[in-house]
C-alpha cells in the first residue's frame, strides 16, 4: 500500500489558511478580546449629577440615555457608605417624547454621607451597557459599596458571545453565498463532495450559534455567570426581547433553509448528472416497463426547480440578514426605516461575494475542474456585489459617523478606515483573479485555434481523441495496478489480447476470489484516477495562479469578517460626538466611576495580597476622590508601610504625577483633589512596600474621560 504525505500545494495551501486564521485570532484579541462590547446607549447626564453635593436626600435617582434601553425593576440600585442597598426597588419611567429617562425612587430620611449608584441596561440595537457613579449628601463620607470591576457583556461570557457572533456571520456567509454560487454560477456544483459540505457547515454553524447566542443572552445583559445559560426563567424573559425574537425567528428560518439543502442537493443535484448516465438509466427503467422521462420535459422540470429554488432561497436569505438588521446598529438612531433595508442589501451582498468566494476556492482545490464560463459568472456577479456594498456602505458610513473627523477620532471610525482598506485590498485581488480568468479563456481559446490550423483537425476531434487518450493511460495505469491479482480479480483477457474463456467459466470453490484484494485493487484504481485528475487539474499554470489569487482573496475575507463583526459591537461615532457634546467635551468614560484591581507580590513573608483602588468621577478637569483598600491574600484588609500612586500619560509626555494617599483606616488609603489635566488613556502606577526592602511597583492603564 503506497501512502503519501502533504503535496507542497496543499502545504502552502494549510500555511496561508492558518495565517489567515491567525491574523483574525489577533484581530479579536485585540480589538474585540474579553472585553465588554462598546456602549451604543451611553448615559448623558443624571440628576443628582455624579460627584455633586447636595444639602438634602433627593427623593429619586434619575439617569439620562442617549437613545432607547430596556431597564428591569433591578437596573438602577442605589447603596448607601455601608453598601447597603436603600433604592425602592421599583424602577420609574420618566420617559417623554425624544427625552430616555428612567428613575428609581429613594425613601425619606436618608442619612449624609456618599451614595453609589450602579446601573445596568440593554440598549436598543441589544448590546449591554452598563456604569456606575457616587453622589454625596451633605458633605462626602467613607462608603464601602461594592461595585463589579466588570462592565455587562465583558469577562468569559462577552468573549464566547463575541465568538458566537463572528461565527454566524461566517455561517450565514458559507450558506447564503455558496448556495448561489450554485444556482447563479454553476449548477454542477450541487454534486461536488467540497461544496455540499461547505454549505451543509455554514447552516449547521449558523445554528449552533443561534442557538448558543440564546442560551448566552441571560448572562451577557445580566450576571455575567456562564452558570446561567441554564436559567429558564431567564430564556423565558429573553424571548419577550426584541433580540430574543430576532433570534426565534432565525431559527425558523433555518429550518425552512435545511429544507432548501436538502432540495439543492438532491432532487436539483440529481438533474445536473450527465446525460449519458440520465440515459442509461431511463432505459433500465425502459426495459422494467416503466415510462422513459422525455428529454423535453427533463429540461422544464430543471427550470422550474431552478426558479423555485431561486426564488425560496432569495425569501430565506433576506430572512436571514433581516434578523440581523432589526435588532443591530440599523434599528435605531437617524432614519432607521430605511437603515434596515440598506442594511439587509449589504448583509445579501457580502454573504453573495465572500460567500460565493469560498464555494470557488473549494471548488478549485477540492474538486474536478472549474468551468471557465463558471469562473466569468462569478466574477461579474461578484462585481455587482462590489457596488451595492459600495452603495450600502456610504449610506452607513454618513448615518454612523456623521464628520470627517470622527473617522479619527473615534474608535469606530478608526475601524470603518481599516474595513474599507481590507476591502480595497480585497477589491485588488479581486481584479487579479479576473485577469487570470481572462488569460485561462484566451489560452485555450488560441491553444485550440492552433493545433487545428496545423493539423487540419477540429477542435472537437482533437477533444475526442484526447479523451480516448486519457482512457486507454488509465487502462494501463490500472493494469499496472493489478499486477499479482488473480486472474479472476483482474482483467479477463489472455496476453494476446483475446478473450479467456476460462474467465467465464464459474471458478471452483478453492479458486474463488479474494475479497480484500479485489477491494484493495479497486481502491488502488480510484487512487490512480484522482491523482491523475489532480495531475491534470495542477499542470494548467493559468488555473493554478487562478487559485492561488482566489485564496489569497479568501484569506483576506476572513480577516475582513472578524473587523465587521467587532464594528458592529463598537458604538457609533455620531453617538459618541454627541455624548461629548451634551457632556462638556468628554467622552462617555466620563460616567464611569473607575474600579481597578491589582494583584501584588512584593517578594517577602506576606508579601502577596490585593490593591483595589477606586478614582471617583474618574474625570479630568475636576477633582477626583482616589479610595485604596490593601487586602492580603485571604482578603482580609492589611496595613503596610508604604503605598504610593503615579499617573502619566505618555502619549502627551505627561507625568509621572504623584499622589501620596492618607491612611484613614486599617487597609484604607484616601486623597482628595486628584487633578488630570487632559483626557484619555493614563498609566496608572501603584507603589507597594511590606518591609524594609520587600516593595513591588504594579502598572495598570486608565480611560479618564
Amino acid at each position: 500500500m503506497v501512502t503519501t504525505g502533504l503535496g507542497p500545494r496543499r502545504s502552502a495551501v494549510l500555511r496561508l489558511l492558518v495565517v489567515a486564521v491567525a491574523l483574525a485570532g489577533a484581530l479579536i484579541g485585540g480589538l474585540g478580546g474579553a472585553a465588554p462590547a462598546s456602549a451604543h446607549a451611553a448615559l448623558t447626564g443624571s440628576t443628582p449629577a455624579q460627584g455633586s453635593v447636595v444639602d438634602h436626600a433627593p427623593e429619586q435617582v434619575a439617569l439620562t440615555f442617549s437613545e432607547g434601553v430596556a431597564m428591569g425593576d433591578d437596573s438602577i440600585r442605589v447603596l448607601d457608605p455601608q453598601g447597603k442597598r436603600v433604592d425602592r426597588g421599583k424602577l420609574r419611567n420618566l420617559c417623554s417624547d425624544s427625552v430616555v429617562k428612567y428613575g428609581a425612587g429613594l425613601p425619606p430620611g436618608l442619612g449624609d454621607g456618599t451614595y453609589t449608584v450602579s446601573w445596568q441596561a440593554v440598549s436598543a440595537d441589544s448590546h449591554p451597557v452598563s456604569g456606575a457613579f457616587t453622589f454625596s449628601v451633605g458633605a462626602p463620607s467613607k462608603t464601602s459599596a461594592a461595585v463589579s470591576p466588570q462592565q455587562a457583556g465583558g469577562g468569559l461570557v462577552g468573549a464566547l458571545y463575541g465568538v458566537a457572533r463572528y461565527l454566524a456571520y461566517a455561517g450565514f456567509v458559507l450558506l447564503v453565498g455558496g448556495s448561489a454560487f450554485v444556482l447563479a454560477c454553476r449548477p454542477a456544483a450541487s454534486l461536488v463532495r467540497s461544496v455540499q459540505r461547505l454549505i451543509v457547515q455554514g447552516w449547521a454553524l449558523l445554528t449552533g450559534t443561534t442557538v448558543a447566542m440564546l442560551l448566552l443572552r441571560t448572562p451577557y445583559t445580566g450576571s455575567g455567570d456562564l452558570a446561567d445559560v441554564f436559567d429558564l426563567a431567564g430564556l423565558q424573559q429573553v424571548l419577550v426581547t426584541k433580540p430574543g425574537a430576532a433570534l426565534i425567528a432565525r431559527l425558523l428560518l433555518l429550518a425552512a433553509a435545511a429544507l432548501f439543502v436538502a432540495v439543492l442537493f438532491g432532487t436539483y443535484a440529481r438533474l445536473q448528472e450527465p446525460a449519458e448516465e440520465s440515459a442509461a438509466g431511463e432505459q433500465d427503467t425502459d426495459e422494467a416497463g416503466e415510462a422513459v422521462e422525455d428529454p423535453a420535459d427533463r429540461a422544464r422540470r430543471h427550470r422550474d426547480l431552478t426558479f423555485g429554488l431561486a426564488g425560496g432561497g432569495v425569501l430565506v436569505g433576506t430572512g436571514l440578514a433581516a434578523t440581523w438588521a432589526l435588532a443591530e446598529h440599523a434599528s435605531t438612531g437617524l432614519q432607521s426605516a430605511v437603515a434596515m433595508p440598506v442594511d439587509v442589501l449589504h448583509l445579501l451582498a457580502v454573504a453573495t461575494w465572500l460567500g460565493g468566494l469560498a464555494a470557488l476556492l473549494v471548488s478549485l482545490y477540492w474538486g474536478p475542474p472549474v468551468e471557465r464560463s463558471a469562473v466569468r459568472r462569478f466574477s461579474r456577479i461578484a462585481f455587482g456585489s462590489v457596488l451595492v456594498l459600495v452603495a450600502t456602505g456610504v449610506y452607513q458610513s454618513w448615518r454612523q459617523v456623521g464628520s470627517w473627523r470622527a473617522l479619527t477620532d473615534t474608535a469606530y471610525g478608526r475601524l470603518l478606515l481599516l474595513k474599507v482598506g481590507l476591502v480595497v485590498v480585497l477589491v485588488g485581488l479581486a481584479w487579479v483573479s479576473r485577469r487570470w480568468t481572462g488569460r485561462l479563456t484566451e489560452a485555450r481559446a488560441a491553444g485550440e485555434r492552433s493545433s487545428a490550423a496545423q493539423e487540419g483537425r477540429a477542435p472537437a476531434d482533437e477533444e475526442t481523441e484526447g479523451a480516448e487518450d486519457a482512457r486507454a493511460d488509465e487502462d494501463r495505469e490500472a493494469a499496472k495496478a493489478a499486477v499479482g491479482a488473480p486472474a479472476t480479480a483482474g482483467a479477463a483477457s489472455a496476453p494476446d489480447g483475446t478473450p479467456d474463456r476460462a474467465a467465464d467459466r464459474t471458478p471452483p470453490p478453492d479458486e474463488t476470489p479474494d475479497p480484500a484484494r479485489a477491494a484493495q485493487l479497486a481502491r488502488q484504481q480510484a487512487a490512480l484516477r484522482t491523482a491523475r485528475v489532480k495531475r491534470e487539474r495542477d499542470g494548467d499554470p493559468e488555473r493554478l495562479g487562478l487559485r492561488r489569487s482566489v485564496l489569497a482573496e479568501a484569506s483576506v475575507a476572513a480577516v475582513l469578517l472578524v473587523v465587521t463583526t467587532v464594528l458592529t459591537a463598537t458604538e457609533p461615532a455620531r453617538t459618541e460626538e454627541a455624548v461629548q457634546a451634551t457632556s462638556g467635551g468628554r467622552s462617555t468614560a466620563a460616567n464611569q466611576l473607575q474600579v481597578l484591581t491589582m494583584p501584588f507580590d512584593t517578594g517577602g513573608p506576606g508579601g502577596k495580597g490585593t490593591a483595589r483602588l477606586d478614582l471617583d468621577p474618574g474625570r479630568s478637569g475636576s477633582a477626583n476622590a482616589l479610595r485604596l483598600r490593601i487586602s492580603d491574600a485571604s482578603g482580609k484588609a492589611v496595613d503596610v508601610p508604604e503605598v504610593k500612586v503615579s499617573f502619566t500619560q505618555k502619549s502627551r509626555k505627561i507625568g509621572p504625577l504623584l499622589v501620596v494617599p492618607r491612611h484613614v483606616g486599617k487597609g484604607h488609603w484616601r486623597a482628595d483633589g486628584v487633578q488630570l489635566p487632559v483626557p484619555g488613556q493614563w498609566q496608572l502606577s501603584l507603589l507597594v512596600r511590606t518591609s524594609d526592602i520587600d516593595q513591588v511597583t504594579e502598572f495598570k492603564n486608565v480611560k479618564i474621560g
